[in-house]
């Protein structure tokens, strides 16, 4: 009974130093915005992207790269903001590969599940969602295992195809 103390919140687990954590979003956004200008092919794809993360009223008419800078150097970022922005960047990609960073892919599945509609969460719930390729894993239950950006795509609403349940290991 000793042991299940350590997974409650506010428990006695061995201190660990916390000092950078933070709900600043800005670096990650920084690299998604870079993601994103590195996929862009036209000045059209830079005006979708901005509309589609929500950054067209802030940065309206500037390049991704000046966007990347301003980011940088402007205010903290949220997780909806980083949300919104993988979802564009995701969404200007199609099938090309996007390379995001484990722990962006990991926060925004997790608050994009949180929101999703109705029918997405409750074709996740009850279940733990794994990325086999990103080294991170949430919730309880039976195994939901794919790769990050097809869980990504479900839960942003990009495609219909949950992730396959699995068996645990």
């Amino acid at each position: 009974m000793a042991d299940l103390s350590r997974h409650l919140p506010l428990s006695n687990r061995p201190a660990q130093d916390e000092s950078n954590v933070s709900g600043d979003r800005r670096a990650a956004l920084v690299r998604v915005v870079e993601q994103a200008a590195a996929l862009s092919t036209e000045g059209g794809d830079a005006s979708r992207f901005l509309a589609e993360a929500g950054l067209d009223g802030e940065f309206a008419g500037r390049s991704l790269d000046e966007v990347a800078a301003a980011v940088a150097a402007g205010p903290p970022r949220s997780i909806r903001a980083l949300t919104d922005a993988v979802r564009a960047a995701l969404s200007l990609a199609g099938d090309r590969p996007v390379d995001l960073d484990p722990v962006t892919t990991g926060s925004v599945a997790l608050y994009a599940v949180g929101r999703a509609p109705f029918d997405r969460r409750a074709v996740v719930g009850g279940c733990t969602l794994r990325a086999t390729d990103a080294g991170w894993e949430f919730g309880r239950g039976p195994e939901r295992a794919a790769p990050a950006r097809q869980i990504l795509d479900f839960a942003l609403g990009l495609a219909d195809v949950p992730p396959p349940l699995t068996t645990r290991r």
